[in-house]
Protein backbone atom coordinates (compact mmCIF):
# COMPACT_ATOMS: atom_id res chain seq x y z
CA UNK A 1 0.00 0.00 0.00
CA UNK A 2 2.87 2.32 0.82
CA UNK A 3 4.50 1.61 -2.53
CA UNK A 4 1.23 2.25 -4.38
CA UNK A 5 0.69 5.53 -2.54
CA UNK A 6 4.24 6.66 -3.30
CA UNK A 7 3.76 5.77 -6.98
CA UNK A 8 0.57 7.85 -7.18
CA UNK A 9 2.24 10.79 -5.46
CA UNK A 10 5.20 10.54 -7.84
CA UNK A 11 2.90 10.54 -10.88
CA UNK A 12 1.00 13.56 -9.61
CA UNK A 13 4.23 15.40 -8.89
CA UNK A 14 5.50 14.64 -12.39
CA UNK A 15 2.23 15.72 -14.01
CA UNK A 16 2.03 19.04 -12.16
CA UNK A 17 4.88 20.76 -14.08
CA UNK A 18 3.42 19.52 -17.34
CA UNK A 19 0.02 21.01 -16.50
CA UNK A 20 1.66 24.32 -15.58
CA UNK A 21 3.40 24.62 -18.94
CA UNK A 22 2.03 27.12 -21.42
CA UNK A 23 0.01 25.66 -24.30
CA UNK A 24 1.84 25.14 -27.55
CA UNK A 25 1.43 28.04 -30.01
CA UNK A 26 -0.88 27.39 -32.93
CA UNK A 27 0.93 26.77 -36.24
CA UNK A 28 0.24 29.37 -38.91
CA UNK A 29 1.43 29.80 -42.51
CA UNK A 30 1.37 33.01 -44.49
CA UNK A 31 -1.41 31.73 -46.75
CA UNK A 32 -3.52 30.77 -43.75
CA UNK A 33 -2.96 34.20 -42.22
CA UNK A 34 -4.06 35.92 -45.44
CA UNK A 35 -7.22 33.83 -45.70
CA UNK A 36 -8.02 34.48 -42.06
CA UNK A 37 -7.72 38.23 -42.59
CA UNK A 38 -9.85 38.16 -45.75
CA UNK A 39 -12.63 36.41 -43.83
CA UNK A 40 -12.50 38.41 -40.61
CA UNK A 41 -11.15 41.90 -41.27
CA UNK A 42 -13.84 44.57 -40.72
CA UNK A 43 -12.44 46.92 -43.37
CA UNK A 44 -13.07 44.32 -46.09
CA UNK A 45 -16.61 43.76 -44.88
CA UNK A 46 -17.22 47.52 -44.77
CA UNK A 47 -15.95 47.90 -48.33
CA UNK A 48 -18.18 45.04 -49.48
CA UNK A 49 -21.23 46.66 -47.89
CA UNK A 50 -20.36 49.89 -49.69
CA UNK A 51 -20.22 48.02 -53.00
CA UNK A 52 -23.59 46.40 -52.26
CA UNK A 53 -25.08 49.84 -51.59
CA UNK A 54 -23.67 51.15 -54.89
CA UNK A 55 -25.35 48.30 -56.77
CA UNK A 56 -28.67 49.29 -55.23
CA UNK A 57 -28.11 52.83 -56.49
CA UNK A 58 -28.00 51.40 -60.02
CA UNK A 59 -31.45 49.93 -59.45
CA UNK A 60 -32.66 53.31 -58.23
CA UNK A 61 -31.54 55.14 -61.36
CA UNK A 62 -32.95 52.39 -63.59
CA UNK A 63 -36.41 52.64 -61.99
CA UNK A 64 -37.81 55.24 -64.48
CA UNK A 65 -37.59 52.59 -67.22
CA UNK A 66 -40.50 50.79 -65.54
CA UNK A 67 -44.08 51.96 -64.97
CA UNK A 68 -45.22 53.30 -61.63
CA UNK A 69 -48.62 52.53 -60.19
CA UNK A 70 -50.46 53.61 -57.08
CA UNK A 71 -53.96 53.13 -55.76
CA UNK A 72 -56.24 55.80 -54.33
CA UNK A 73 -59.31 55.90 -52.14
CA UNK A 74 -61.10 59.23 -51.98
CA UNK A 75 -64.25 60.34 -50.23
CA UNK A 76 -65.83 63.78 -50.08
CA UNK A 77 -68.84 65.32 -48.37
CA UNK A 78 -69.78 68.64 -49.93
CA UNK A 79 -72.24 71.29 -48.87
CA UNK A 80 -75.14 71.37 -51.30
CA UNK A 81 -74.75 74.02 -53.98
CA UNK A 82 -71.34 75.15 -52.72
CA UNK A 83 -68.37 76.17 -54.86
CA UNK A 84 -64.64 76.55 -54.12
CA UNK A 85 -64.06 80.24 -54.66
CA UNK A 86 -60.42 80.77 -53.54
CA UNK A 87 -57.14 78.91 -53.43
CA UNK A 88 -56.14 78.48 -57.07
CA UNK A 89 -57.27 77.90 -60.62
CA UNK A 90 -59.27 74.70 -60.49
CA UNK A 91 -62.70 73.26 -61.06
CA UNK A 92 -64.68 74.79 -58.22
CA UNK A 93 -67.53 72.27 -58.26
CA UNK A 94 -67.32 69.57 -55.56
CA UNK A 95 -69.58 66.54 -55.21
CA UNK A 96 -70.50 64.04 -52.57
CA UNK A 97 -68.69 60.81 -53.52
CA UNK A 98 -66.64 57.82 -52.46
CA UNK A 99 -64.29 56.40 -55.12
CA UNK A 100 -61.42 53.98 -55.54
CA UNK A 101 -58.98 53.84 -58.46
CA UNK A 102 -55.52 53.07 -59.81
CA UNK A 103 -53.14 55.44 -61.60
CA UNK A 104 -50.30 54.21 -63.82
CA UNK A 105 -47.50 56.36 -65.17
CA UNK A 106 -44.71 55.52 -67.59
CA UNK A 107 -41.81 57.62 -68.82
CA UNK A 108 -41.70 57.40 -72.60
CA UNK A 109 -38.47 59.30 -73.19
CA UNK A 110 -36.31 61.96 -71.62
CA UNK A 111 -33.90 61.95 -74.57
CA UNK A 112 -31.07 60.05 -72.86
CA UNK A 113 -30.94 61.57 -69.37
CA UNK A 114 -32.01 58.39 -67.55
CA UNK A 115 -29.66 56.32 -69.70
CA UNK A 116 -26.75 58.58 -68.77
CA UNK A 117 -27.68 58.41 -65.09
CA UNK A 118 -27.79 54.61 -65.22
CA UNK A 119 -24.35 54.52 -66.86
CA UNK A 120 -22.97 56.91 -64.25
CA UNK A 121 -24.31 54.88 -61.33
CA UNK A 122 -23.06 51.65 -62.94
CA UNK A 123 -19.57 53.11 -63.20
CA UNK A 124 -19.75 54.24 -59.57
CA UNK A 125 -20.69 50.68 -58.62
CA UNK A 126 -17.71 49.34 -60.59
CA UNK A 127 -15.47 51.83 -58.80
CA UNK A 128 -16.80 50.54 -55.48
CA UNK A 129 -16.12 46.95 -56.54
CA UNK A 130 -12.58 47.92 -57.47
CA UNK A 131 -12.35 49.60 -54.07
CA UNK A 132 -13.16 46.26 -52.45
CA UNK A 133 -10.23 44.75 -54.36
CA UNK A 134 -8.02 47.59 -53.19
CA UNK A 135 -9.07 47.09 -49.60
CA UNK A 136 -8.35 43.36 -49.87
CA UNK A 137 -4.88 44.18 -51.18
CA UNK A 138 -4.31 46.63 -48.31
CA UNK A 139 -5.30 44.01 -45.76
CA UNK A 140 -3.13 41.29 -47.32
CA UNK A 141 -0.14 43.63 -47.45
CA UNK A 142 -0.67 44.47 -43.79
CA UNK A 143 -0.78 40.77 -42.95
CA UNK A 144 2.40 40.06 -44.92
CA UNK A 145 4.28 42.89 -43.25
CA UNK A 146 3.08 41.90 -39.78
CA UNK A 147 3.91 38.23 -40.47
CA UNK A 148 7.49 38.96 -41.54
CA UNK A 149 7.83 41.47 -38.71
CA UNK A 150 7.06 38.70 -36.20
CA UNK A 151 9.58 36.36 -37.86
CA UNK A 152 12.18 39.11 -37.80
CA UNK A 153 11.49 39.91 -34.12
CA UNK A 154 11.76 36.24 -33.20
CA UNK A 155 15.06 35.94 -35.11
CA UNK A 156 16.41 39.01 -33.29
CA UNK A 157 15.28 37.52 -29.99
CA UNK A 158 17.16 34.30 -30.73
CA UNK A 159 20.28 36.32 -31.52
CA UNK A 160 19.86 38.24 -28.28
CA UNK A 161 19.45 35.03 -26.32
CA UNK A 162 22.59 33.54 -27.90
CA UNK A 163 24.45 36.77 -27.16
CA UNK A 164 23.47 36.63 -23.49
CA UNK A 165 24.63 33.02 -23.23
CA UNK A 166 27.95 33.75 -24.99
CA UNK A 167 28.70 36.78 -22.85
CA UNK A 168 27.69 34.94 -19.69
CA UNK A 169 30.30 32.34 -20.60
CA UNK A 170 32.92 35.09 -20.99
CA UNK A 171 31.95 36.56 -17.62
CA UNK A 172 32.33 33.16 -15.98
CA UNK A 173 35.75 32.62 -17.59
CA UNK A 174 37.06 36.09 -16.77
CA UNK A 175 35.75 35.86 -13.20
CA UNK A 176 37.55 32.53 -12.75
CA UNK A 177 40.77 33.96 -14.21
CA UNK A 178 40.50 37.03 -12.00
CA UNK A 179 40.03 34.81 -8.95
CA UNK A 180 43.28 33.06 -9.93
CA UNK A 181 45.03 36.41 -10.34
CA UNK A 182 45.41 36.01 -14.10
CA UNK A 183 43.02 38.84 -15.00
CA UNK A 184 42.20 42.11 -13.33
CA UNK A 185 38.92 43.21 -11.80
CA UNK A 186 38.67 45.76 -14.63
CA UNK A 187 38.30 42.88 -17.08
CA UNK A 188 35.52 41.46 -14.92
CA UNK A 189 33.77 44.84 -14.91
CA UNK A 190 33.97 45.14 -18.71
CA UNK A 191 32.65 41.61 -19.15
CA UNK A 192 29.74 42.33 -16.81
CA UNK A 193 28.95 45.54 -18.70
CA UNK A 194 28.84 43.59 -21.94
CA UNK A 195 26.55 41.01 -20.33
CA UNK A 196 24.22 43.73 -19.08
CA UNK A 197 24.04 45.22 -22.58
CA UNK A 198 23.14 41.80 -23.96
CA UNK A 199 20.39 41.39 -21.37
CA UNK A 200 19.01 44.81 -22.31
CA UNK A 201 19.04 43.72 -25.94
CA UNK A 202 17.17 40.55 -25.01
CA UNK A 203 14.53 42.48 -23.03
CA UNK A 204 14.02 44.84 -25.96
CA UNK A 205 13.78 41.92 -28.38
CA UNK A 206 11.18 40.17 -26.22
CA UNK A 207 9.11 43.36 -26.10
CA UNK A 208 9.39 43.78 -29.87
CA UNK A 209 8.20 40.21 -30.36
CA UNK A 210 5.14 40.77 -28.23
CA UNK A 211 4.42 44.02 -30.05
CA UNK A 212 4.77 42.31 -33.43
CA UNK A 213 2.32 39.61 -32.37
CA UNK A 214 -0.17 42.31 -31.34
CA UNK A 215 0.22 43.96 -34.76
CA UNK A 216 -0.33 40.60 -36.44
CA UNK A 217 -3.54 40.04 -34.45
CA UNK A 218 -4.87 43.42 -35.62
CA UNK A 219 -3.85 42.71 -39.21
CA UNK A 220 -5.78 39.43 -39.03
CA UNK A 221 -8.91 41.34 -38.03
CA UNK A 222 -8.95 40.28 -34.38
CA UNK A 223 -8.63 42.09 -31.08
CA UNK A 224 -6.94 39.42 -28.95
CA UNK A 225 -3.20 38.78 -29.22
CA UNK A 226 -2.52 35.12 -30.00
CA UNK A 227 0.89 33.47 -30.02
CA UNK A 228 1.49 31.61 -33.27
CA UNK A 229 4.24 29.30 -34.47
CA UNK A 230 4.87 30.98 -37.81
CA UNK A 231 6.18 28.92 -40.69
CA UNK A 232 9.16 30.15 -42.70
CA UNK A 233 8.44 31.30 -46.25
CA UNK A 234 10.79 30.56 -49.16
CA UNK A 235 12.55 33.47 -50.79
CA UNK A 236 10.67 34.86 -53.81
CA UNK A 237 12.09 34.56 -57.34
CA UNK A 238 14.71 37.02 -58.60
CA UNK A 239 13.71 40.57 -59.40
CA UNK A 240 13.30 41.76 -63.00
CA UNK A 241 16.15 43.88 -64.29
CA UNK A 242 13.91 46.82 -65.20
CA UNK A 243 10.87 48.42 -63.57
CA UNK A 244 9.20 49.52 -66.83
CA UNK A 245 7.25 46.29 -67.26
CA UNK A 246 6.20 46.45 -63.60
CA UNK A 247 4.87 49.98 -64.05
CA UNK A 248 2.79 48.89 -67.05
CA UNK A 249 1.45 45.95 -65.04
CA UNK A 250 0.51 48.22 -62.16
CA UNK A 251 -1.35 50.69 -64.41
CA UNK A 252 -3.27 47.75 -65.84
CA UNK A 253 -4.01 45.76 -62.67
CA UNK A 254 -3.99 48.11 -59.66
CA UNK A 255 -7.54 48.25 -58.22
CA UNK A 256 -7.17 51.83 -57.05
CA UNK A 257 -6.19 52.93 -60.57
CA UNK A 258 -9.22 51.13 -61.97
CA UNK A 259 -11.47 52.69 -59.30
CA UNK A 260 -10.24 56.20 -60.12
CA UNK A 261 -10.80 55.63 -63.83
CA UNK A 262 -14.34 54.40 -63.19
CA UNK A 263 -14.98 57.42 -60.98
CA UNK A 264 -13.80 59.80 -63.71
CA UNK A 265 -16.00 58.07 -66.31
CA UNK A 266 -18.96 58.20 -63.91
CA UNK A 267 -18.46 61.95 -63.44
CA UNK A 268 -18.39 62.43 -67.24
CA UNK A 269 -21.68 60.49 -67.63
CA UNK A 270 -23.26 62.55 -64.87
CA UNK A 271 -22.28 65.69 -66.77
CA UNK A 272 -24.07 64.28 -69.83
CA UNK A 273 -27.15 63.61 -67.74
CA UNK A 274 -27.14 67.13 -66.35
CA UNK A 275 -26.90 68.50 -69.90
CA UNK A 276 -30.00 66.48 -70.85
CA UNK A 277 -32.02 68.38 -68.25
CA UNK A 278 -32.39 71.06 -70.93
CA UNK A 279 -34.28 68.58 -73.15
CA UNK A 280 -38.03 67.81 -72.86
CA UNK A 281 -39.41 64.67 -71.27
CA UNK A 282 -42.49 62.74 -72.40
CA UNK A 283 -44.55 60.53 -70.08
CA UNK A 284 -47.86 58.70 -70.36
CA UNK A 285 -50.36 58.47 -67.54
CA UNK A 286 -53.56 56.50 -67.20
CA UNK A 287 -56.12 56.16 -64.44
CA UNK A 288 -59.27 54.13 -63.90
CA UNK A 289 -61.57 53.28 -61.04
CA UNK A 290 -65.08 53.03 -59.68
CA UNK A 291 -67.36 55.33 -57.68
CA UNK A 292 -69.81 53.15 -55.77
CA UNK A 293 -71.41 56.20 -54.16
CA UNK A 294 -71.50 58.86 -56.89
CA UNK A 295 -73.31 62.16 -57.15
CA UNK A 296 -76.56 61.92 -59.05
CA UNK A 297 -75.98 62.23 -62.77
CA UNK A 298 -72.33 61.05 -62.68
CA UNK A 299 -71.20 57.64 -63.93
CA UNK A 300 -70.13 55.08 -61.36
CA UNK A 301 -66.96 54.24 -63.34
CA UNK A 302 -64.21 56.42 -64.73
CA UNK A 303 -61.13 55.98 -66.93
CA UNK A 304 -58.73 58.34 -68.67
CA UNK A 305 -55.36 58.30 -70.42
CA UNK A 306 -53.07 61.11 -71.40
CA UNK A 307 -49.59 62.17 -72.40
CA UNK A 308 -47.54 64.81 -70.62
CA UNK A 309 -44.79 66.69 -72.42
CA UNK A 310 -42.60 68.80 -70.13
CA UNK A 311 -40.45 71.38 -71.86
CA UNK A 312 -38.05 73.41 -69.67
CA UNK A 313 -38.29 77.05 -70.60
CA UNK A 314 -36.70 79.04 -67.82
CA UNK A 315 -35.61 78.36 -64.25
CA UNK A 316 -33.09 81.10 -63.60
CA UNK A 317 -30.19 79.19 -65.19
CA UNK A 318 -30.44 76.28 -62.74
CA UNK A 319 -30.02 73.52 -65.32
CA UNK A 320 -27.17 75.31 -67.09
CA UNK A 321 -25.36 75.78 -63.76
CA UNK A 322 -25.87 72.13 -62.82
CA UNK A 323 -24.40 71.04 -66.14
CA UNK A 324 -21.42 73.38 -65.77
CA UNK A 325 -20.80 72.15 -62.21
CA UNK A 326 -20.92 68.49 -63.28
CA UNK A 327 -18.61 69.23 -66.21
CA UNK A 328 -16.00 70.88 -64.00
CA UNK A 329 -16.21 68.00 -61.50
CA UNK A 330 -15.68 65.53 -64.34
CA UNK A 331 -12.58 67.42 -65.43
CA UNK A 332 -11.32 67.42 -61.84
CA UNK A 333 -11.82 63.64 -61.60
CA UNK A 334 -9.94 63.18 -64.86
CA UNK A 335 -6.97 65.07 -63.45
CA UNK A 336 -7.13 63.04 -60.24
CA UNK A 337 -6.97 59.88 -62.31
CA UNK A 338 -3.82 61.20 -64.01
CA UNK A 339 -2.32 62.01 -60.61
CA UNK A 340 -3.05 58.49 -59.34
CA UNK A 341 -1.33 56.99 -62.38
CA UNK A 342 1.72 59.22 -61.84
CA UNK A 343 1.95 58.29 -58.16
CA UNK A 344 1.54 54.59 -58.92
CA UNK A 345 4.39 54.80 -61.43
CA UNK A 346 6.60 56.44 -58.80
CA UNK A 347 5.61 53.98 -56.06
CA UNK A 348 6.35 50.96 -58.25
CA UNK A 349 9.83 52.24 -59.09
CA UNK A 350 10.57 53.00 -55.44
CA UNK A 351 9.31 49.57 -54.35
CA UNK A 352 11.46 47.92 -57.00
CA UNK A 353 14.54 49.85 -55.83
CA UNK A 354 13.85 49.01 -52.18
CA UNK A 355 13.45 45.33 -53.00
CA UNK A 356 16.68 45.30 -55.01
CA UNK A 357 18.54 47.00 -52.17
CA UNK A 358 17.13 44.51 -49.67
CA UNK A 359 18.23 41.64 -51.91
CA UNK A 360 21.77 43.01 -52.07
CA UNK A 361 21.82 43.20 -48.27
CA UNK A 362 21.29 39.43 -48.08
CA UNK A 363 24.75 38.66 -49.44
CA UNK A 364 26.42 41.60 -47.73
CA UNK A 365 25.13 40.65 -44.27
CA UNK A 366 26.33 37.08 -44.76
CA UNK A 367 29.82 38.38 -45.57
CA UNK A 368 29.68 40.76 -42.61
CA UNK A 369 28.73 37.95 -40.24
CA UNK A 370 31.54 35.69 -41.48
CA UNK A 371 34.10 38.46 -41.07
CA UNK A 372 32.80 39.45 -37.63
CA UNK A 373 32.91 35.81 -36.48
CA UNK A 374 36.50 35.43 -37.63
CA UNK A 375 37.45 38.71 -35.95
CA UNK A 376 35.85 37.56 -32.69
CA UNK A 377 37.69 34.25 -32.79
CA UNK A 378 41.00 36.04 -33.27
CA UNK A 379 40.19 38.57 -30.55
CA UNK A 380 39.26 35.76 -28.16
CA UNK A 381 42.53 33.95 -28.87
CA UNK A 382 44.59 37.12 -28.45
CA UNK A 383 42.82 37.89 -25.18
CA UNK A 384 43.37 34.35 -23.88
CA UNK A 385 47.07 34.67 -24.70
CA UNK A 386 47.28 38.05 -22.99
CA UNK A 387 48.08 39.87 -26.23
CA UNK A 388 45.09 42.24 -26.13
CA UNK A 389 42.81 43.93 -23.66
CA UNK A 390 39.19 43.26 -22.77
CA UNK A 391 38.27 46.36 -24.80
CA UNK A 392 39.35 44.71 -28.04
CA UNK A 393 37.37 41.57 -27.15
CA UNK A 394 34.31 43.64 -26.22
CA UNK A 395 34.43 45.49 -29.53
CA UNK A 396 34.70 42.20 -31.42
CA UNK A 397 31.69 40.83 -29.50
CA UNK A 398 29.71 43.96 -30.31
CA UNK A 399 30.61 43.71 -34.00
CA UNK A 400 29.47 40.11 -34.18
CA UNK A 401 26.21 40.88 -32.40
CA UNK A 402 25.46 43.70 -34.83
CA UNK A 403 26.33 41.44 -37.77
CA UNK A 404 24.02 38.73 -36.41
CA UNK A 405 21.20 41.23 -36.02
CA UNK A 406 21.69 42.52 -39.56
CA UNK A 407 21.81 38.98 -40.94
CA UNK A 408 18.69 37.94 -39.01
CA UNK A 409 16.76 40.98 -40.26
CA UNK A 410 17.90 40.99 -43.89
CA UNK A 411 15.89 37.96 -45.02
CA UNK A 412 12.59 39.13 -43.59
CA UNK A 413 13.12 42.71 -44.71
CA UNK A 414 13.65 41.44 -48.25
CA UNK A 415 10.48 39.34 -48.08
CA UNK A 416 8.53 42.32 -46.74
CA UNK A 417 9.87 44.53 -49.55
CA UNK A 418 8.90 41.92 -52.14
CA UNK A 419 5.40 41.83 -50.67
CA UNK A 420 5.26 45.62 -50.97
CA UNK A 421 6.36 45.36 -54.60
CA UNK A 422 3.66 42.77 -55.31
CA UNK A 423 1.15 45.16 -53.79
CA UNK A 424 2.36 48.10 -55.86
CA UNK A 425 2.02 46.22 -59.16
CA UNK A 426 -1.45 44.95 -58.30
CA UNK A 427 -0.48 41.29 -57.96
CA UNK A 428 -2.00 41.02 -54.48
CA UNK A 429 -5.76 40.48 -54.63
Amino acid sequence: MRRAALAVISLLAAAAPLAAQDPQPAPLTLQQAEQMALQNHPLIQAAQYGADAARQAVRETRAPYFPTAFGSVTGADAESGSRIAAGGLNNPIIFNRFSTGVTIGQLLTDFGRTHALVQSSSLVAQAQEAGVGGRRADVILGVDRAYFSVLRAEAVQRVAQDTVEARQLVVDQVTALAASGLKSSLDVSFANVNLSEAKLLLAQAEGDTRGSLANLATALGGSQTVTYALAEEPLPPPLPTDAAALVAEALRDRPDVAAERFTAQAAAKLADAEHDLLLPSIAAVGTFGATPYPQAGIEDRYAAVGVNVNVPLSNGGLFAARHAEALFRAKAESQRARDVENRVSRDVQLAWLNARTAFQRLGLTDQLFDQASQALDLAQQRYNLGLSSIIELSQAQLNKTQAQLAQASAKYEYQAERAALQYQIGAIR
